[in-house]
């Protein structure tokens, strides 16, 4: 196997590796364009050529950091605000209809317990699943081989270090499920939504 094969198979590698090298290069001249570009319509473009997958409508404020990009695969309706940083050295999927507010860091990347082989540069990833409806709050960690479910809520400043299931509100740090999202949720802010029409049609 090559470097990059064991990288994206979650077994000990070395970043050194030239094609590795490489890749973060193309990274880096893409990463420094999009967080340049005065001119927000050539972002979506950016974006592409960078991302292995951006889903149609879906936008990614500047500034953005990651590890390589091509190994990021977002769905559809996906919304990052500022300063989120994607460290793609493993598989990121995330859904359609997901919102990160600011600061959201995604790490797949981890190292070895044992100094002696962490000291060797020797390293690995564990993949990063985040399904649909999705909204994670701002400075939220999320860390290596977590999935997080469809239609989760993570509260702020949550330190996500275990798999988060369907349909819930999770917080804290370590992030834990706090209570079932459920039917009297969505039916107070359907009202509040139809509230919303009202008034916008006067």
């Amino acid at each position: 196997m090559t470097e990059k094969e064991r990288m994206l198979a979650g077994k000990l590698y070395r970043a050194s590796d030239p094609e590795l090298v490489a890749d973060h290069q193309r990274k880096w001249r893409l990463i420094r364009a999009i967080n340049n570009e005065p001119d927000t319509e050539k972002l979506p473009g950016l974006f592409q050529e960078l991302l292995g997958q951006l889903g149609e409508g879906s936008w990614l404020e500047p500034p953005f950091h990651c590890d390589y990009g091509s190994h990021i695969y977002i769905g559809k309706h996906f919304y990052a605000n500022c300063d989120c940083i994607f460290l793609d050295v493993c598989d990121i999927t995330i859904g359609d209809d997901v919102f990160l507010a600011p600061r959201v860091c995604i790490f797949t990347a981890t190292h070895p317990i044992d100094a002696g082989v962490r000291n060797s540069e020797l390293e690995y990833a564990k993949p990063v699943r985040i399904g649909s409806s999705v909204w994670i709050g701002g400075s939220t960690v999320i860390n290596p081989g977590v999935t997080i479910g469809d239609n989760v809520v993570i509260g702020s400043g949550s330190v996500v270090t275990k798999d988060i299931p369907s349909g819930v509100i999770a917080a804290g740090n370590p992030c834990r499920v706090l209570r079932p999202i459920t039917e009297e949720d969505r039916r107070y802010w359907e009202a509040q939504a139809m509230e919303y029409d009202r008034d916008r049609q006067g």
